[in-house]
């Protein structure tokens, strides 16, 4: 055989094996690639995203689109190998992340999937608060017991879902003030608190009266030592809200608290007789709180890359993610800088009215 012969068939048995070697060869990586979109104003396989059951929204004008925005990733289980992170380094749509960035060594794959879901479920709550109160409609809100510690002092005693009123007689209006009531007291001290049964507030919501305003029960429960040294009583106070009417939101396999912002506007388009988008194609991303106040998200790049994909002209873009954002923008998008829901709403309106001079948009700088 030829010397170059002999080479070439060298060289090539060496790639191939190469090759081969990538592909068997696991590394502790995962990926990241934009996901599918959803207008929040439409529907999804015959639903409506948003829907209204005591409330007629027939007549709203909304033309255009909302749509949230998500990012796909491997799965837990998955393990990726050396060619496919290779591949992931150099695309530009997708991202390789450590495995333990997605899926932290000390959680199950089930706590993860939980935890995505109850971020969702959250920021679900939060973004119809901020929607209603933008609207001018009250929405109380009540500290409950988000859940009991299995095995802790509280269990048995205090469920999910009950309504704490008051710890040590003194009245709580946020979760961080039964925290900071609770480790007042030293290890082993007892605690006392008022709260309102989770069934007596579930009969009470379903009758349309804030469970807050219910005559409370006194409990005694005794702390124990937490590893820092605090006394606890082994519950995760949480808040809920008393909705003047309900608002149903129906999307699946989608985790996490990034929806919040624009569930927020397709509830204030829905509600209203305006037309948010004037017929424009937005999408966008960011967590919402009960105050309308939107915050950072991750896999910006992967999200503006599907709303582009998917015809969207405007990205409203997390204040805090825009230099991010900017520094790798699809072409013809304009991302538009939001701070709150009614930075959201004025972009909007600006939008609509093709007073695009106006808008704050996104830099690198």
């Amino acid at each position: 055989m030829p010397r170059r012969t002999a080479s070439m068939l060298a060289s090539t048995l060496l790639l191939i094996a190469m090759l081969c070697a990538a592909v068997l060869i696991e590394v502790p990586y995962a990926g990241m690639s934009p996901g599918p979109t959803y207008n929040t104003l439409g529907k999804v396989h015959g639903e409506e995203v948003l829907s209204f059951p005591d409330r007629d929204v027939s007549d709203n004008r909304a033309s255009g689109h909302l749509n949230m925005t998500t990012v796909r990733v491997t799965g837990s289980e998955y393990r990726m190998n050396l060619f496919e992170a290779v591949y992931g380094w150099i695309s530009d749509d997708d991202a390789v992340v450590p495995h333990s960035t997605l899926y932290p060594d000390d959680k199950s794959a089930e706590e993860v999937d939980e935890e995505n879901a109850e971020e969702f479920s959250r920021s679900q709550e939060s973004a119809k608060v901020a929607a209603l109160r933008e609207l001018g409609r009250k929405v109380p809100t009540r500290v409950i017991v988000q859940s009991v510690l299995k095995g802790g002092p509280s269990q048995g005693v205090l469920h999910a879902g009950d309504v704490i009123k008051a710890v040590d007689g003194k009245r709580v209006r946020t979760p961080q003030q039964v925290a900071d009531l609770v480790t007042k007291h030293e290890p082993g001290e007892k605690v006392r608190f008022t709260v309102v049964p989770a069934d007596r507030a579930e009969a009470a919501e379903k009758a349309k009266k804030n469970p807050s305003a219910l005559e409370g029960e006194e409990l005694t429960l005794s702390t124990e030592k937490a590893d820092d040294g605090r006394a606890i009583v082994g519950i995760q106070p949480g808040t809920a809200h008393t909705f003047p009417f309900p608002i149903k939101i129906t999307l699946a396999d989608v985790g996490g608290p990034s929806a919040g912002l624009m569930f927020s506007l397709g509830i204030v388009d829905k509600l209203t007789d305006e037309d948010l988008t004037g017929g424009a194609f937005v999408a966008g991303t960011g967590t919402i709180d009960d105050k309308g106040r939107v915050g950072a998200i991750g896999g910006i790049g992967m999200k503006t890359i599907a709303a582009r994909e998917k015809g969207a002209e405007f990205f409203l873009t997390p204040a805090r993610n825009c230099a991010t954002a900017a520094a790798d923008k699809p072409e013809g998008l304009t991302l538009v800088k939001v701070r709150t829901l009614d930075d959201a709403l004025d972009s909007l309106e600006k939008i609509r009215e093709d007073r695009l001079s106006g808008l704050p948009r996104c830099t690198t700088g």
